[in-house]
């Protein structure tokens, strides 16, 4: 029973994701005095494209689908990969307390009414513009493309390795076409995913807890002494 436990112990890594939404849904409730407004000049010159709203919201299975394949077939990579996020994703969390902020770059009005208007108009009306850096939809497909290259399996498919890298391409497009993060968040979310990136796989984490220890191991010998 205990090998059992053991072999699944790392299903209780998902026990952040209901802490990340409640601490979300909360900060997305509140009205802060002050609402800082991301903007960069140039959000202006980037268009409002409506189709790109369809790899925005395939964003949803992107991160699902590879992050129940990695959790039931490859723990390792499951691990290094809720690491990561979990670090990206609380940063997300404390700016947004810190530093409430919005956006200003959402059209009023859509020149055409087809279904890929009607979606933006949905996920507008679903999602509101605030809380928006670092951009978490650049962040977690980033994330994904780094756990599909350290995937021994699929890393070694050209085909899946080359798509995830593409949909990571479109979907950090698409945040910045349907106007929903400001080229500032999408900076940010990068970033933020380069800093994880060397704290997980870079093993910088782990150089910085040694370093912490070895801190503490000489402040122990010089009391002795």
């Amino acid at each position: 029973m205990r090998d059992k436990l053991n072999q699944y112990k790392h299903v209780l890594l998902l026990l952040y994701f209901p802490f990340y939404l409640a601490a979300f849904r909360y900060l997305e409730n509140i009205r802060p005095d002050r609402l800082h407004i991301i903007s960069s000049p140039l959000d202006q010159y980037i268009p409002f494209i409506p189709v790109f709203i369809l790899p925005y919201l395939f964003w949803f299975l992107y991160i699902a689908g590879p992050g129940l394949y990695f959790l039931f077939c490859e723990k390792e990579v499951f691990c290094r990969l809720m690491y990561f996020g979990m670090i990206g994703m609380t940063v997300f969390l404390v700016v947004s307390w810190v530093y409430p902020n919005g956006l200003a770059i959402r059209p009023d009005s859509f020149a055409d009414n087809n279904v890929f208007t009607q979606l933006t108009r949905f996920v507008y009306s679903v999602d509101t513009a605030t809380n928006v850096l670092p951009s978490i939809h650049v962040f977690n497909s980033v994330g994904i493309y780094l756990a599909v290259k350290d995937s021994e399996r699929l890393s070694q498919k050209k085909g899946i390795r080359y798509a995830s890298l593409i949909m990571t391409t479109l979907i950090i497009l698409s945040t910045m076409f349907v106007k929903q993060h400001s080229v500032v968040d999408v900076v940010a979310g990068l970033t933020l995913s380069y800093v994880s990136y060397e704290l997980v796989y870079g093993g910088r984490a782990v150089q910085i807890w040694n370093s912490m220890n070895m801190v503490k191991y000489r402040k122990k010998e010089e009391l002795k002494s």
